[in-house]
């Protein structure tokens, strides 16, 4: 059976003559707007394959095709006339100007369940059910006394466990099943085994098995590259370890159940026991849980498992290492408890969303992580992620970032209100076309803060040491990297804009550049307050923002402390006293954050 259900989208028609001045040889051209409802999508042979309005000369006959979406159907043309308003591939005559808009319907499937003696289908039930397409149906499956389920049997194919009394259909046509069942001999029970993703049952197999009662049958789980065993689930009660991946169960009834195995050395994805990662194929796993809780175990390197195959110059036909959500985000936690992620190699110039991680979502947290290597993007590029909307925190990236627009040391682009970097550092060359800083390229709106960068940034427009363009909070940090742009070059930042805000930092880098070019800030519509630049090691006597210092006063204690910077004279280069964001030693240093290492 099916049923039509039509969703209208709301597109503005935009509709007339075009290309003609009013001579005598000009020939009226027309525009020819399709569109479409929900479901599909309209070609125009041997023209675009997606919302167009084309412009066709009179008279001129088009040839139009409706292409449906999985679990949809083509209804038929309304608007303008065509040849056959119920034909998928269809004639228009452009004589005048024209739309059009191709219909589609959802499709509504039969899902017809039975049993053969000795049980029943308890859900749904024993009849026939209307369902939509694409709709996961559960399928259960209670054997009665005496007699146990062995499978499900009939249109099958997309039943997700067909040896599973209870599992699921996806609905994709008319599907009719069947339960089986069989009779136990007396004093005999059935064993059922399956597994999820990432391992299987080796012992006594993957398949329904009788034995005696009283029978104690071992157990035996292997899980598969990058993944671990978590724990039988199922008709539990008389196995010895749910926990261990070799055991015993006592037969006393007929039994169902299942190996787990999850995507690390350990853990199982909660905040309280998150996932643990130990190698290359345990970090790839990351994009499959991307709401999960994960900790890195142990440093990951050239030498790690996995490499050669998921992060090397060789892996993914010499792309490299393939980022951590692009099209999704990642919106868990990733706590790299101090390890380092090094030698990854990312050549993706064509492609954004590029390092790491591609995109951290606003609930998303990366923390305690450093990463090493060579990364090459397009938009929103950085060492670490390439876009963030959530929280990166104590991280650091000694990467080769080469990108195009929003490009930076450790985060391309920081693109949340709740986008937050923090306590962070790098020490990596940046180099870009626009938006590209030393830790991040455009802070489009969120927080930087208590964080530095150091290496050398190339660009043309908005290149700054340590963020290209601000357009929120940049405060406490400090730049030290030679900087070299076009347009909007600044020591510290390229541009700073009317919504942006500096505040308690410095630079000390040599910047060049052609127009807008300054020792801490190239252009600045925002706001500054307590901040300076070395018109020494810059190069640069002027800015758009900032106090210019030589670099003796850079070095002196009161030059910050006068103008209220949270800032303690220490003894020694080594020294730290953590109840100040910022130290010093007097005459001999420039200031540095509290959390940096000795």
């Amino acid at each position: 059976m099916k049923k039509f259900s039509i969703f209208l989208v709301t597109l503005a028609l935009i509709v007339g003559i075009a290309g003609c001045d009013g001579s005598c040889s000009c020939v009226p051209a027309y525009v020819l707007t399709t569109l479409n409802t929900l479901g599909g999508t309209v070609t125009i042979l041997g023209g675009r394959t997606y919302y167009p309005r084309d412009i066709y000369p009179r008279n001129v006959v088009i040839t139009i095709v409706a292409v449906a979406d999985e679990c949809y159907e083509f209804v038929n043309w309304t608007g303008a006339n065509v040849a056959d308003p119920n034909s998928v591939t269809t004639t228009i005559t452009m004589d005048e100007a024209k739309n059009v808009t191709a219909n589609f319907a959802l499709l509504s499937y039969d899902l017809t369940a039975d049993s053969t003696d000795g049980g029943q289908v308890t859900s749904p039930g024993e009849d026939t059910f209307p369902y939509d397409c694409g709709t996961e149906v559960d399928l259960v499956a209670a054997a009665e006394g005496g007699y146990y389920f062995v499978n499900w049997s009939g249109d099958v194919d997309t039943i997700d466990n067909i040896n599973a009394p209870t599992t699921t259909i996806t609905m994709k046509g008319d599907y009719s099943v069947t339960a089986n069942f069989e009779q136990l001999p007396a004093g005999q029970f059935v064993l059922t085994t399956s597994s999820t993703a990432g391992g299987s049952v080796t012992e006594p197999g993957e398949d329904t098995f009788t034995y005696d009662a009283g029978t104690v049958v071992d157990l035996v789980a292997e899980a598969a590259l990058g993944y671990h065993f978590v724990e039988w689930t199922g008709n539990i009660s008389t196995i010895a370890n749910i926990n261990a991946a070799e055991t015993t169960i006592t037969m006393s009834g007929n039994y169902f159940i299942t190996a787990n195995f999850g995507p690390s050395a350990g853990g199982n994805g909660t905040a309280e026991n998150p996932y643990q990662i130990a190698d290359w194929y345990h970090l790839d796993n990351v994009r499959n849980y991307l709401s999960s809780h994960f900790i890195v175990i142990n440093d990951l390197d050239s030498n790690s498992i996995g490499y050669t195959e998921l992060a090397s110059p060789t892996a993914h036909e010499g792309k490299g290492w393939q980022p951590i959500a692009v099209n999704n985000k990642f919106v868990g936690s990733f706590d790299g408890q101090g390890y380092d992620i090094c030698d990854l190699f990312i050549d993706r110039s064509d492609e954004s969303e590029v390092g790491l991680f591609g995109v951290v979502g606003e609930v998303g947290v990366i923390g305690n992580v450093g990463v090493n290597g060579n990364v090459t993007g397009y938009d929103n590029t950085g060492g670490l992620v390439g876009k963030n909307e959530g929280t990166v925190s104590n991280s650091y990236a000694t990467c080769r970032v080469i990108g195009n627009y929003n490009v930076g040391g450790l985060v391309g682009k920081n693109d949340n209100s709740e986008g937050t970097v923090s306590d962070s550092y790098a020490t990596g060359n940046v180099t870009g076309a626009n938006n590209v800083g030393g830790l991040v390229g455009w802070n489009r709106e969120g927080i930087m803060n208590n964080s530095y960068a150091t290496g050398r940034v190339t660009g043309n427009n908005n290149v700054g040491g340590l963020v290209g363009k601000n357009g929120d909070t940049a405060s406490n940090s400090y730049a030290t990297g030679r900087v070299t742009g076009n347009d909007n070059v600044g020591g510290l930042v390229g541009r700073n804009d009317n919504t942006g805000s500096v505040s308690d930092s410095y630079s000390t880098g040599s910047v060049t550049g052609s127009t807008h070019v300054g020792g801490l800030m190239g252009r600045n519509p925002g706001t500054e307050s307590n901040s300076f630049w070395d018109t020494e090691t810059s190069g640069q006597a002027g800015s758009a923002a900032g106090i210019g210092k030589t670099t003796a006063q850079m070095k002196d204690f009161g030059t910050f402390d006068g103008v209220g910077w949270d800032i303690i004279d220490v003894d020694d280069a080594d020294d730290r006293n953590t109840d100040y964001i910022w130290n010093i030693v007097d005459t001999m240093t420039y200031p540095f954050l509290s959390w940096q290492a000795v």
